[in-house]
């Protein structure tokens, strides 16, 4: 239902989240676009995906968005490459910001600490 939408904002989700290794990213969508494409509730809109090691690791299937979202990003190679290789946590909230983080540099920064 959201697939077309997702796919014309994935470009710009793949240079975010490229651009996640340095710091969180957030992305202003159109809430238009998804309102038209869905039923028009808002409270269907708010979602969290978590993906490590190229998979999704929380409960998604309640949210159609987030689902197809979850889908249109592990159906991109360059996408899957960057899954793979790190750790993500996407979201959006009810100001259709999409929140782009990667938590891999968290993880080995206190790998590092505790080695030290």
């Amino acid at each position: 239902m959201y697939t077309h939408i997702w796919q014309k904002y994935l470009p710009i989700i793949k240079i975010l989240l490229k651009r996640s290794a340095v710091s969180e990213q957030i992305l202003d969508l159109n809430r238009i676009d998804f309102e038209r494409a869905g039923s028009g509730r808002k409270a269907g809109y708010k979602f969290n995906i978590e993906f490590s090691k190229g998979r999704v690791t929380n409960v998604i299937s309640g949210s159609p968005l987030a689902a197809d979202l979850a889908a249109v990003i592990q159906q991109d190679g360059i996408m899957k490459t960057l899954l793979s290789d790190n750790d993500y946590q996407i979201s959006l909230n009810t100001k259709f910001q999409l929140s782009i983080k990667n938590c891999t540099p968290q993880q080995v920064a206190e790998l590092h600490e505790m080695q030290a």
